[in-house]
């Protein structure tokens, strides 16, 4: 099945409000964008919890994520649409997404097959590990 692309935004067309988006309204009054019409997308493997990714959703991306089954980012580098595996065939299916309480980043939980990582690891923090001093927790 071939997705016909949506034009991709400008950086300067303004953020769409909530009457324009092709959200249900409630959501699209929710969200926080960035300066860009953009919200933070994390993304997590729905059966370990495993934290995958980060990517940008506008309103058309989460759009065609809620819709389509398939995870799809808006790529601010190339200023356009893209879906998780189409030319790497490592898909996202989605399991479920969530909004934050502040309505300032999504959790998509997913089935992620094969890497995540545009670098071919599993996730995009593995092998990324930072030196701290761990805290003391029951």
């Amino acid at each position: 099945m071939s997705e016909q692309p949506a034009p991709a935004p400008s950086p300067t067309d303004p953020v769409p409000t909530p009457s324009e988006s092709p959200l249900p309204a409630g959501l699209a009054g929710a969200l926080k964008r960035d300066s860009a019409g953009l919200v933070a997308a994390i993304v997590q493997q729905f059966d370990t919890h495993e934290v995958l990714m980060l990517g940008w959703m506008d309103d058309e991306a989460l759009h065609r994520t809620m819709t389509s089954g398939r995870v799809t980012f808006y790529s601010r580098s190339r200023q356009e649409y893209w879906r998780k595996g189409d030319t790497s065939g490592h898909v996202q299916w989605v399991k479920s997404l969530a909004v934050d309480c502040d309505g300032d980043a999504l959790l998509v939980r997913v089935d992620q097959v094969g890497a995540a990582c545009h670098t071919g690891t599993r996730t995009c923090f593995d092998g990324r590990e930072l030196g701290v001093v761990a805290g003391q927790g029951s």
